[in-house]
């Protein structure tokens, strides 16, 4: 009789690993693919091919280019598959064409495109299928997966960000966050040490992530939660946005070219404020984090504070550091992925919730709401790590390098969970006010709050 082998607990347990990831990977693009559509199918095709601002791209743009994207590193690179439309790379490569630009190419049109988007996933699912997730940088762990999943994330918040733009009737709705809660104090002291900052192991974090590296804070204060449409107001109605001594040279050159003296979609009508979101107006919530403000306009008023933005260093720092521990999470909760009790993420509303409307996401130091809700502005300048290495292209980060762009941490709420996490960094310049950015702010600690 012959003895037939059996597999080892080793080669087992590798393939239910692999079968893991591939259903992790086909849910990842599921979940992007899905909203993409939702946000496409929310208008009708005028809506989609119109340019809704000089600052953002027809949805329509959006829709083809992520599937041009993912065709061309998923299908064609990793799969080694035939394209599906060379002749579309030039309009959909975005460092061709300015967005202002855009509505005046030959786009595909909706449904050209829906047909597109379908024929490259079936082509994408089928290479996740028979690829080996391993032996290659770009396909270990699913990375090149990973990263078009957080690509096309990336562009349904961008999405998301032209429907505020949008001029008409609402389209999109959405369960209201859970409510605030009040906080035990203001702000709390980060001790001094050092820590470690970016990542080496998170399969999917980006080049600029990386690598991980060893750095020494100095103590300093940083607000318990993001700041406040009421704090806002209280140094909007001091007369902050009047007031030169507040802002940078460029701040005020900004605001007072543009004729700037609120947040944006902030509408005063009589005695009250009202803010315009996503097509409905609204009295203004003074618990919800201040959003739609540009860099400028946080650095005022945490300079009208007695106070200033933390750096980027700081700002993870507090987000990650276990001081009980001395490891760095990757969220500040703990290494669990992101929840509904953990962070307001992934539209699942279409607003930041009040300060302390999530506990269970709060960090060690007890500083609450650092992922989710709004993206935080810092004080830094965007650069490369030390050791930074491009990976898989320069495009992606490299080209962006430098002082004209401040560094943006910890997500909103339209940022999905698979682009956020304590070490992904944002970027822009300071002087946007579409995207979803709020701040905090922090303090140098005096040597007798020591303790």
């Amino acid at each position: 009789m012959t003895a037939v082998s059996q597999p080892s607990p080793h080669a087992d347990a590798e393939r239910h690993g692999t079968e893991r990831l591939r259903s992790r990977v086909a849910e990842a693009l599921a979940r992007s693919r899905d909203r993409s559509i939702a946000l496409t199918d929310a208008v009708d095709d005028d809506d989609l091919v119109r340019q809704h601002s000089k600052l953002m791209s027809p949805l329509v743009w959006d829709l083809a280019h992520v599937g041009n994207q993912e065709e061309l590193w998923l299908v064609r690179d990793v799969g080694g598959r035939d394209p599906v439309r060379a002749d579309i790379d030039e309009l959909y490569d975005a460092f061709k064409h300015a967005r202002s630009d855009r509505p005046a190419l030959p786009l595909l049109e909706p449904a050209e495109a829906r047909t597109y988007l379908h024929q490259v996933r079936d082509k994408v699912l089928d290479v996740l299928d028979h690829t080996q997730l391993e032996g290659r940088t770009l396909v270990d762990n699913a990375f090149a997966f990973g990263m078009i999943a957080q690509h096309e994330q990336q562009h349904d918040e961008t999405m998301l960000a032209t429907h505020q733009l949008r001029i008409g009737e609402p389209v999109l709705h959405a369960p209201p966050p859970p409510p605030g809660a009040a906080l035990p104090a203001a702000e709390v002291l980060v001790p001094a040490g050092r820590f470690t900052m970016g990542t080496s192991t998170e399969p999917w974090a980006l080049d600029n992530e990386r690598p991980a590296h060893t750095v020494d804070v100095p103590a300093f204060f940083v607000d318990t939660a993001p700041v406040s449409n009421g704090d806002y107001l209280r140094f909007l109605e001091s007369g902050g946005y009047d007031d030169e001594r507040w802002w940078s040279a460029e701040g005020w050159r900004l605001i007072r070219d543009h004729a700037i003296h609120a947040p944006r979609f902030w509408e005063h009508d009589g005695d009250r404020w009202e803010r315009l979101r996503f097509g409905v107006r609204e009295p203004l919530n003074p618990r919800e984090p201040v959003v739609h403000v540009s860099f400028h306009e946080a650095e005022a008023y945490a300079a009208w504070a007695g106070r200033r933005l933390p750096t980027e260093v700081e700002w993870e720092k507090a987000a990650r550091h276990d001081p009980a521990s001395g490891r760095s999470r990757r969220y500040p909760w703990g290494d669990d992925d992101p929840t509904v009790e953990h962070a307001n993420l992934g539209q699942r509303h279409l607003q930041p919730a009040e300060v302390g409307a999530y506990p269970a996401g709060a960090s060690p130091l007890g500083v609450h709401q650092l992922i989710g809700d709004v993206w935080e502005w810092t004080s830094s300048g965007f650069h490369g790590y030390p050791g930074f290495t491009v990976f898989p292209y320069a495009e992606y980060s490299q080209v962006f390098f430098g002082a004209d762009y401040k560094v943006l941490r910890g997500g909103s709420f339209g940022t999905d969970a698979v682009t956020c996490r304590g070490t992904f960094r944002n970027w822009d310049y300071p002087i946007r006010r579409q995207i979803f950015a709020g701040f905090r702010c922090a303090r140098d600690a005096r040597l007798g709050e020591l303790g």
